[in-house]
């Protein structure tokens, strides 16, 4: 019975061993896969992060672009008054012009505004208002 015992006590020690082993392995296998996507990862956020850097250049360099062509535009614009350019004369010079000679036609008037919008429709018939003209 004591024989029987040992041997018994010998095969589970014999497993044991054969656990530890077999542990033992795991445990150096997942250590290198550890190192392995320790390394991958290191390369993804190095990727990523050359990516970002690429992508930032290339905003700068649109900015910079943008800028400039900002500044030019900018010299090139005329320094003078903002009215210089407009090709409409104020309604009160048009009452100046032709004088107090009477008021302007209804439906004239909304013939010829029929064009624009309603708001720019009641500010031009404001302007004429002012004038004296309507």
């Amino acid at each position: 019975m004591e024989m029987e015992m040992k041997d018994e006590l010998q095969a589970q020690i014999e497993r044991l061993a054969g656990a530890a082993e077999t542990l033992e392995r795991l445990v150096s296998q997942q250590s290198l896969m550890t190192a392995d996507g320790e390394a991958s990862i290191g390369r993804i956020v190095a990727m990523v992060g050359s990516t970002e850097s690429r992508r930032e250049m290339g905003l700068l360099e649109r900015l910079a672009e943008a800028e400039k062509t900002i500044a030019e535009l900018r010299a090139y614009a005329p320094v003078s008054g903002t009215h210089q350019n407009r090709r409409t004369l104020p309604v009160s010079l048009l009452a100046k012009q032709e004088g107090a000679a009477g008021s302007i036609d209804a439906g004239a008037l909304d013939a010829a505004l029929v064009s624009l919008s309603l708001e720019q429709r009641i500010a031009v018939k404001a302007q004429l208002l002012r004038a004296g003209l309507v």
